[in-house]
């Protein structure tokens, strides 16, 4: 009877790469001459940082258009994640408080109420709708912008604060929505998100901040280049005492018709009625967008 062979336990050997050439084909790297870490100026040079990650780069002048498209285009997505398409931006004073002197206790609480009611009925809610509409929108600081927000934090609505970097200690209140909560170093490019997806602008008492807000939108609205979105000013008194309007139609620096781009309100339902009136609940910003 012929006797089995013996499996051999050895493994087979493995093949050779060619001569030249490395296992999967490819020509070895060739070993550095230098010694190593005699390379660390090239290394170490600033001309050798990732273009993303050399902030020294990016922060030049020469990049100053780089940083105004991304404080564009990072706000810009975050708004189209949270489905925004317009808002009721709300401008005021800084300086007011729920604890403050009278009129400015009032100014307060009235924008507080104010951004609950165009909150609760302007459509911000998303509630069986695709996107957002009348989302409050402030410059994300204290007094007014903070009451604002506030407002439609109470009803459970998001709100957006569009803050800016100042030389004075400057944060964001407590009560916009964090993801919709942003930070510009650009008043211009602050601005030009402030415009583009406004429906309605009502403006309580305020100041320098204040008042260069207000005339921006004015201006756009005078020369067509923004929709023709309604412009509240709250409590009458105030405004005339500060700015008169009807002089400057008497010295022939604005038109007569110029006094129909704003109307007064005295309460918060007057200032979101007259909203209404104007249109913003049918009133669709990418039909008309200009700005």
């Amino acid at each position: 009877m012929a006797r089995k062979t013996a499996k051999s336990t050895k493994s087979p050997a493995k093949r050779r790469p060619p001569v030249g050439r490395a296992q999967g084909g490819h020509a070895p790297i060739a070993p550095f001459s230098h010694d190593k870490g005699a390379n660390a100026a090239q290394e170490n040079s600033p001309s050798y940082r990732l273009a993303a990650l050399d902030t020294e780069w990016l922060l030049s002048d020469a990049q100053r258009g780089v940083r105004f498209m991304l404080e564009y285009e990072k706000v810009e997505q975050a708004l189209d994640r949270w489905g925004v398409r317009s808002t009721v931006v709300v401008f005021g004073s800084a300086r007011f408080s729920p604890k403050g002197q009278a009129d400015h206790v009032r100014w307060y609480n009235d924008a507080r109420t104010f951004a609950r009611i165009a909150s609760e009925r302007g459509g911000a809610k998303l509630e069986h709708r695709p996107r957002r509409d009348n989302v409050i929108a402030t410059g994300g600081g204290p007094g007014i912008m903070e009451a604002a927000n506030r407002g439609a934090h109470d009803v459970g609505a998001p709100s957006i604060g569009y803050n800016i970097t100042l030389p004075m200690e400057q944060e964001p209140n407590a009560f916009s929505t964090p993801d919709l909560t942003f930070r510009f170093h650009y008043f211009a490019m602050r601005k030009m998100h402030f415009a583009m997806r406004a429906n309605a602008l009502v403006v309580f008492p305020g100041g320098l901040g204040t008042l260069d807000e207000l005339f921006e939108l004015l201006a756009l609205r005078s020369t067509k280049k923004s929709p023709p979105i309604p412009i509240v000013l709250y409590d009458e008194s105030y405004w005339r005492d500060i700015v008169n309007f009807e002089a400057m139609v008497d010295h022939g620096v604005i038109s007569a018709s110029d006094l129909n781009l704003f109307t007064y309100a005295e309460t918060p339902e007057e200032a979101w009625q007259q909203l209404v009136d104007g249109g913003v609940m049918t009133r669709w910003l990418q039909e008309q967008h200009t700005t």
